[in-house]
């Protein structure tokens, strides 16, 4: 079972996930790909990366507009699996020349 993360340990861990925040017991990003299509593989990468974590993130897309939301609902906040997704998240982004908005 992952544990909750300190206030401390979360902001440290944002200083290397540019374009990602804290909102609450969630951390929030927002990625713009260059047309709709990239949006899509980039929910489908990050779709097979969560499978594999067995952690899964809140996403809504709007054209090629890609909205995340990440918190471990079982832990009632933020834990290692969250910043770990986000950083595969990011990672997948820039292979679909998304970009943080």
């Amino acid at each position: 079972m992952p544990r909750l993360l300190s206030d401390d340990e979360v902001e440290r861990q944002l200083q290397d996930l540019p374009g990602w925040s804290r909102d609450g017991a969630e951390l929030t990003a927002t990625y713009e790909a260059p047309d709709f299509p990239a949006a899509i593989r980039l929910v489908d990468e990050v779709a097979d990366e969560a499978e594999q974590m067995g952690h899964h993130p809140d996403i809504d897309i709007r054209w090629r507009t890609t909205h995340w939301r990440l918190s471990t609902h079982s832990e009632g906040g933020l834990t290692q699996l969250d910043v770990e997704l986000a950083h595969r998240i990011a990672q997948a982004a820039g292979r679909v020349g998304a970009s943080s908005a």
